[in-house]
């Protein structure tokens, strides 16, 4: 497993600067394949754009893709989507209708024991380099609900003053949606050592879910 290079590398600060010319989801992912928005790109085996349906009226924001994620392109692929797909089903939320990407489209990293390669939390500065590419596919998107699965999800559209623990579960309008919930990011859910507090917490995650499928339903959709 190779280790994070210590080379320089050049970015230009913001991902703007790699947007194309004319605005669609598949050539937004086409074009974040060459972003040098910032330095992140360098370490990371490819970028892990958006995926999911186009007319989705739900979309989930995560963090970054992680290791699973990075190798495959794909996001929530690895444990923490595992945790989010029963977390869905459960909820009666079909996933192939939602639309899920990341604030951050590249894995950030280090070395861990046996050369394994542990999430590093994006920085701010990383996280509005990368924001552009977030913006735009809401836009298109235009959601009814915007889910953010995690602290550094929901302060990418609400701001760096948010907090995850003052507002999780209520519905908040912002300038991307009308209808934004922040929650926690199922990988927390897998770093609860104790079993009856994981537990606890995972049914707590799906309720917030319940709230969305819910409120989907309120917004007409079947």
């Amino acid at each position: 497993m190779p280790t994070p290079s210590t080379k320089a590398c050049e970015s230009t600060g913001s991902a703007a600067d790699f947007l194309p010319r004319k605005i669609s989801l598949p050539a937004l992912a086409r074009a974040a394949e060459k972003c040098r928005g910032c330095t992140l790109y360098c370490n990371a085996t490819q970028v892990v754009f958006g995926e999911g349906s186009a007319n989705a009226d739900l979309v989930l924001v995560g963090e970054q893709p992680g290791d699973q994620e990075d190798l495959a392109g794909k996001p929530f692929v690895g444990p923490s989507g595992k945790i989010l797909d029963e977390s869905l089903e459960a909820a009666g939320i079909d996933r192939s209708e939602v639309y899920v990407t990341n604030a951050v489209k590249h894995f950030k990293w280090e070395e861990g024991r046996g050369k394994r390669r542990l999430h590093s939390k994006p920085n701010w500065t990383e996280i509005v380099a990368c924001r552009p590419w977030l913006i735009e596919e809401l836009k298109l998107l235009e959601p009814r609900i915007v889910v953010c699965l995690g602290a550094t999800a929901a302060q990418s559209l609400m701001g760096r003053a948010f907090r995850l623990t003052h507002h999780r579960g209520e519905f908040l309008e912002s300038e991307y949606t009308r209808n934004l919930l922040a929650t926690v990011h199922p990988s927390s859910l897998l770093r609860i050592p104790d079993r009856e507090a994981r537990h606890a917490a995972r049914e707590q995650f799906t309720q917030d879910f319940r709230l969305v499928a819910k409120k989907l339903k309120k917004l007409g959709k079947t």
